[in-house]
C-alpha cells in the first residue's frame, strides 16, 4: 500500500488516572463516549473519554486479558486467572460466569445471540449465558475445542471469526456451533496477533508478528478468493537493513469501514483496504500500540501507548491512554481519479 499525508503533531488528549502495568485492550461503548480498558494490573477500568473521568474500577485475581461490554454500565473480562467476569458499575456488583482450565485470552459479547463468548489458551471456545444462574459453569452453552491457543476473535453479525497458534483460523456461525463453517489457515507466514471482522460483514483482517496484514474473505469461490491480498507495514529500512515490527491491533472505522493499525513501532495507521491505500500516519506515540478502538460514530479514536515486551523486560515510557478526534480527512476513502475522456 502507497500514499498518505503528513502527520499532525498532537498524538490526542491523554486520559488521566490509566492503568499502572500493560494494557491488554480499550473498547468504545455502543451507546455513549465510554471507554472499557483491561489492564495487567489485574484491573478493568471505564471512563467517560469525552470528559476525561474514571466512572469506575475493578480489581481481579489476575492480569486482564481482554473486556468488553455488555451494555453501557457493565461488562465482561477475560483473566489470566482462568475466570471469565461480568460486572456492573453503576452498582458495583459483580460475579463469575465461569471459568476455562488455563488463562482466559479473549472474550466477545454477541448482540445477535445475547451470549458471551470466550477463546483461552486452554484450546477452547466457550460459549455463556449472561442471563443464567451465576457460578461457575452454570451458565455455559457449549464448549468447543480449538487447535491451538485462541489468540484473538472477532464477530460480525452471527459470524465468529477464531484465530489461533499454529496460523489457524476457524469461522463459525454462532446459531450453529457444533462444527467450523470454514476451517482456514492464515495466509501469514508468521504468528496471528489480531483478527478483525470488516464492518460490512464480507469477510476479515488478520495482522502478525511480521509487519503485515492479509485482507481476507469469506466467500469461498474463486472470484471472492481472487480478491483477497496482503501489505507490508509497521516496518523501516535503517541502514539497508530492515527493521519489521509486530502488527498488535486493527480497529475499523464504523462508518467508512476504512481501518487503523498500530504496531510496536508506535505508529497508527489508517488505509483504504478497496483502494489498496495508506490514508494517514499519526505522529509516533511514546512507545508500542497495544489496542486501538474508534467510537461508535467514528468521531473518536482511542489509543493505547503501552509497550508490549517484544523486546523483553527493559525501560520503557508509561503506559498511557489517547483520544484523539478524528477529522474525516484522515478516515475517508478517497475517490478513484479517471482520466477525463477524449473529446
Amino acid at each position: 500500500m502507497s500514499g498518505g499525508a503528513a502527520p499532525p503533531p498532537a498524538p490526542g488528549r491523554e486520559l488521566s488516572n490509566p492503568p499502572s502495568d500493560g494494557i491488554s485492550n480499550i473498547r468504545f461503548s455502543n451507546h455513549s463516549d465510554h471507554l472499557l480498558v483491561s489492564s495487567w494490573d489485574k484491573s478493568v477500568r471505564l471512563y467517560d473519554a469525552s470528559a476525561n473521568v474514571l466512572k469506575g474500577e475493578f480489581k481481579h485475581g489476575g492480569p486482564v486479558l481482554d473486556c468488553c461490554f455488555h451494555d453501557d454500565t457493565s461488562g465482561f473480562s477475560a483473566c489470566a486467572d482462568h475466570l471469565v467476569r461480568r460486572y456492573v458499575f453503576s452498582t458495583g456488583k459483580e460475579d463469575v460466569l465461569g471459568k476455562h482450565a488455563a488463562p482466559v485470552r479473549c472474550v466477545e459479547y454477541s448482540y445477535a445471540t445475547g451470549q458471551v463468548i470466550t477463546g483461552s489458551w486452554d484450546k477452547t471456545l466457550k460459549c455463556w449465558d449472561p442471563r443464567g444462574a451465576s457460578g461457575p459453569d452454570y451458565t455455559l452453552v457449549g464448549a468447543y475445542p480449538q487447535p491451538e491457543r485462541v489468540y484473538s476473535l472477532s464477530l460480525v453479525g452471527h459470524r465468529l471469526v477464531v484465530a489461533t497458534a499454529g496460523r489457524h483460523v476457524n469461522v463459525y456461525d454462532l446459531r450453529n456451533m457444533s462444527q467450523p463453517e470454514q476451517r482456514r489457515e492464515s495466509s501469514l507466514k508468521y504468528q496471528t496477533r489480531c483478527v478483525r471482522c470488516y464492518p460490512n460483514g464480507t469477510g476479515f483482517a488478520l495482522s502478525s508478528v511480521e509487519g503485515r496484514v492479509a485482507m481476507e474473505f469469506f466467500d469461498l469461490s474463486d472470484a471472492g478468493q481472487a480478491k483477497k491480498y496482503a501489505f507490508k507495514c509497521h516496518r523501516k529500512s535503517e541502514a539497508g537493513r530492515d527493521i519489521v515490527y509486530p502488527v498488535n491491533t486493527i480497529a475499523f472505522h464504523p462508518i467508512y469501514g476504512t481501518f487503523a493499525t498500530g504496531g510496536c513501532d508506535g505508529y497508527v495507521n489508517v488505509w483504504d483496504g478497496s483502494n489498496k491505500k495508506r490514508l494517514y500516519q499519526y505522529s509516533k506515540y511514546p512507545t508500542s500500540i497495544a489496542a486501538l478502538s474508534f467510537s461508535r460514530d467514528g468521531g473518536l479514536l482511542a489509543v493505547a501507548s503501552s509497550y508490549t515486551y517484544e523486546e523483553g523486560d527493559i525501560s520503557h515510557e508509561p503506559d498511557a491512554i489517547f483520544v484523539r478526534k478524528v477529522n474525516e480527512m484522515e478516515v475517508k476513502p478517497k475517490p478513484k481519479a479517471y482520466p477525463a475522456p477524449a473529446r
